[in-house]
């Protein structure tokens, strides 16, 4: 599994109590993280400008993700033009999934195929992060030795 994180993904996961970022050390364990540097720079700008405190956490996950430089256009899918090298990115980097919480502008593409790179919500990478098994085990709470479902960490 190839998935290319958006920006709104790891401003998220800055934050080591998230639940994104629950998700996105999953993925750091068992597939590849991708973005690329349009996505890094996009995160990093948001999390000193909002959240300065934790761009040190930020700056932590760098290591742990695979950057892309590869870009395909992807004209005929509506996006604005800033979001373009987002989908552009995780198309040309050949990923399996492209996980956005950008719902105004991906909103549409959720559940799409697009050149092969499938457009997600965290909630449906859970749930099929869930049905792969490997978020069995994980401590959410302390009471709990499994992540709750996708709905109660994610509402729509």
């Amino acid at each position: 599994m190839r998935v290319f994180a958006d920006a709104n993904v790891l401003f998220s996961s800055a934050d080591p109590a998230s639940a994104t970022r629950v998700l996105l050390d999953v993925l750091f364990t068992h597939a590849t993280v991708v973005v690329n540097e349009h996505v890094w720079e996009e995160a990093r700008r948001n999390i000193t400008m909002k959240r300065p405190g934790l761009a040190s956490r930020l700056e932590e996950l760098k290591s742990n993700l695979h950057f892309s430089s590869e870009m395909e256009p992807v004209a005929d899918c509506h996006l604005p033009d800033d979001d373009q090298p987002v989908l552009g990115g995780a198309v040309a980097a050949r990923c399996s999934h492209l996980w956005t919480g950008d719902k105004r502008h991906f909103g549409h593409l959720y559940g799409k195929i697009v050149r092969g790179t499938r457009v997600v919500p965290a909630t449906v990478l859970a749930d099929e992060l869930d049905r792969k098994g490997w978020l069995t085990g994980l401590a959410h709470q302390k009471s709990s030795t499994r992540l709750p479902s996708a709905e109660s960490v994610f509402p729509s």
